[in-house]
């Protein structure tokens, strides 16, 4: 009975080990889950906040100061659609999308957002279900409370280069999102401009939006864009999330990826703008056009399209403006976060099932060893 007893006493104890270990696998693969795919986005973003005017800002009491208004611009967050959408794919880097976006709401609190086209990857060439489905998951991933405005430029991957264009996929982007071309808010005037209708060969879609241009043309301060206004390359464009250096150097096509340099000097013309944001490239550049005006490429804030996105932030006044970048966790944070979590349970198992000692006993070991010497 003896001899039994103790049997099951053996049993009892392996099983709880394994029960133990179970415990402690679950429990670091939950602690893991819980960082890399929530607590990240705030340990990261916290670190941002709204750039500073040089005036003193609008305080609440002293009336004659100007309000601020507190913007956020992303850019090319290209949902992937049916076609070439793996789901894998589109549950990664939607939800590192979704997760970003609704921290930096919560934390920064912005009163207008700007996305700089290419909202959708496929809206070029989806059926009706199709941009249904991907519309659905837009306004899901970047719902937001009702007193915080959110504007959209259209992009190429939304409604097709020039060429692909049509009024039916026009008409299609502007039912889902306001087709105003004019935002005015605290006396700030924003035009956002269909950049991909500037080929300037008169067809008719591109005849309609130079007629609206010129028709605000005259009561502008700031204008938004998707394609950049005509540069040459990115070899001037430096930081971080700039193009890679192999490829800054490469010379952008008109009309793809870059406005034809006479587009570019009509809308200078036209909106004499004290500030232009751009997407389309993925990559950040600053460039000044003309008498100083600048432009600034907002990178995309996919990790489909680049390891580190970024958004804008900006601080404007109907007379000057601040402008800040906030960082996303990058992607390979997490990957290495996740792979270095997989080996240390790998050893974790091995070292319970006896393939490998722990570090204690190989630590003891070693000491013994010294002091046989």
């Amino acid at each position: 009975m003896a001899t039994i007893s103790l049997g099951f006493g053996r049993q009892n104890f392996r099983l709880f080990k394994r029960s133990f270990l179970l415990l402690k696998l679950i429990a670091v693969v939950f602690a893991v889950l819980l960082f890399c795919e929530f607590l990240i986005y705030y340990l990261v973003i916290f670190r941002c906040n709204w750039p500073e005017l040089k005036t003193p800002a609008y305080d609440g009491e002293q009336e004659t100061l100007e309000p601020v208004l507190k913007a956020m611009f992303l850019a090319d967050t290209h949902l992937l659609g049916e076609v070439r959408g793996h789901w894998l794919d589109k549950l990664r880097r939607e939800w590192q999308m979704e997760r970003a976006f609704q921290t930096a709401l919560w934390w920064l609190q912005p009163e207008v957002v700007f996305i700089l086209g290419d909202i959708f990857d496929e809206g070029k060439w989806s059926s009706s279900q199709a941009w249904a489905d991907d519309v659905e998951r837009f306004q899901k991933m970047f719902r937001h409370p009702r007193h915080v405005q959110l504007k959209v430029v259209v992009g190429n991957h939304d409604i097709g280069f020039h060429y692909q264009m049509s009024t039916y996929r026009i008409k299609r982007f502007e039912k889902v999102f306001n087709p105003e071309r004019l935002f005015s808010w605290k006396g700030i005037n924003f035009v956002m401009v269909n950049s991909v209708a500037l080929e300037g060969d008169g067809c008719n879609i591109c005849s309609e939006a130079e007629a609206e241009l010129i028709e605000i043309s005259h009561k502008l301060n700031c204008s938004r864009e998707h394609f950049p206004l005509y540069r040459r390359s990115d070899a001037n464009c430096t930081g971080e999330d700039a193009a890679p250096p192999e490829e800054r150097g490469t010379l952008f096509k008109e009309r793809y990826d870059v406005l034809s340099r006479e587009a570019s000097q009509k809308l200078l013309w036209w909106l004499r703008p004290r500030l232009v944001l751009s997407g389309h490239t993925h990559s950040a550049c600053e460039v000044l056009h003309g008498a100083g005006i600048s432009e600034i490429s907002v990178p995309s804030f996919s990790w489909r399209n680049r390891n580190n996105p970024s958004f804008i932030m900006g601080s404007m006044t109907s007379t000057e403006y601040a402008l800040g970048k906030c960082y996303i966790p990058f992607e390979s944070t997490v990957l290495i976060t996740y792979c270095g979590t997989a080996g240390f349970l790998v050893v974790l198992i091995l070292i319970h099932f006896g393939f490998l000692d722990s570090p204690f006993i190989f630590g003891c070991q070693l000491l013994r060893k010294f002091k046989t010497v």
